[in-house]
């Protein structure tokens, strides 16, 4: 294991790939390091499938904290140029939970589910001893698609010009914000600087993003950026397929409050999680088009860099192999007071 929270591609390879129980010619595409979704052909008709934890924060409002939930949730099938269309979730909530905060998040859930299309299909929902907030359950996403238009994560090749929406550590900025106002307020953050990046949470999704792109034009490759951030979006594209990226830093988007947040607590924001943010590789002659279609979504969007011949990620005049530890989860730790 890293001191990442992800497994490696080592530890993937020598201790998942080999055991996958038994074989099936529905499976077109299996567990593959890089690549957070698998696909099903049913006789013509593929089913992309992702399963992520359920992560729910309290202190967020559980109405709050359902839609950033369920959002995290779909994501992963939402990368491959699907839309979701059935939702499967299972719940092991602490005791502590009531009823009616149960039901806040549960219709957050619902509400965000009706207004994608999407049909719970099936689920588990329970109190047990010893449960505790955030990480409370699981759950699998499914998008019926055509498994020959599916975009895979590993699929950037050289030429591709990369996009990126929104810019870094939205997420990051977002929750911390959201949680801790008033420590930031004691590192020098005034309360709209602390408020409006807290704002960004709720812009923390890329459902229809990500589908956009995939109808706009020729998509290469897509990945959100969760664990190390844009760059370790990077280095998981980049490692998965083979290639090399070259990114320039300074034409990405950058929200406003990010900066302010991330430097009051020593974060880098390129290394920090931020589920909601996309990073594409688009052939050359559709960039344009695919960058207009995410723009007339009113979502901010930039090309940052190319995907070359190589391997590894040039960023900021230095060389990555692999993603960095996320300096968010230390932060959260300091900030939660524990040691």
């Amino acid at each position: 294991m890293t001191d990442r929270g992800k497994i490696d591609r080592r530890f993937f390879a020598e201790r998942i790939a080999p055991r996958l129980g038994a074989e099936r010619d529905d499976v077109a595409l299996g567990p593959t390091a890089g690549v957070d979704f698998g696909l099903l052909d049913l006789d013509g008709t593929g089913l992309a499938v992702a399963t992520d934890p359920i992560s729910v924060l309290p202190a967020l409002g559980f109405e709050r904290a359902g839609r950033f939930a369920v959002h995290i949730a779909l994501s992963d099938v939402a990368v491959a140029g699907v839309l979701p269309s059935h939702l499967a979730i299972s719940f092991s909530l602490p005791e502590s939970i009531t009823d009616e905060g149960f039901d806040a998040l549960w219709g957050a859930i619902h509400e965000e589910c009706r207004d994608l299309g999407i049909s719970v299909l099936t689920g588990h929902t329970a109190r047990y001893p010893g449960a505790e907030f955030p990480w409370v359950g699981a759950a699998t996403a499914m998008g019926v698609c055509d498994p020959g238009a599916v975009v895979r994560p590993d699929g950037a090749r050289p030429g591709d010009r990369l996009l990126v929406t929104r810019g870094p550590a939205v997420e990051t900025a977002g929750l911390f914000a959201s949680l801790y106002p008033e420590e930031l307020g004691e590192r020098g953050l005034d309360p709209e600087t602390v408020a409006d990046a807290a704002a960004g949470l709720d812009e923390a999704r890329l459902v229809r993003d990500a589908v956009a792109a995939a109808e706009g034009g020729e998509v290469s490759a897509m990945h959100d950026a969760t664990e190390g951030g844009l760059l370790g979006a990077f280095c998981e594209m980049a490692g998965s397929a083979g290639v090399r990226f070259e990114i320039g830093h300074e034409a990405a988007p950058m929200r406003s409050g990010v900066e302010a947040v991330c430097d009051a607590l020593g974060i880098d924001p390129w290394k920090a999680t931020s589920s909601g943010t996309l990073v594409l590789a688009v052939a050359p002659e559709d960039a344009d088009a695919v960058r207009a279609a995410i723009e007339r979504r009113g979502t901010p969007v930039a090309e940052v860099g190319k995907v070359v011949a190589g391997s590894g990620v040039r960023f900021r005049g230095e060389e990555w192999t692999e993603p960095p530890r996320d300096p968010s989860w230390d932060a959260y730790a300091e900030l939660a007071g524990e040691e």
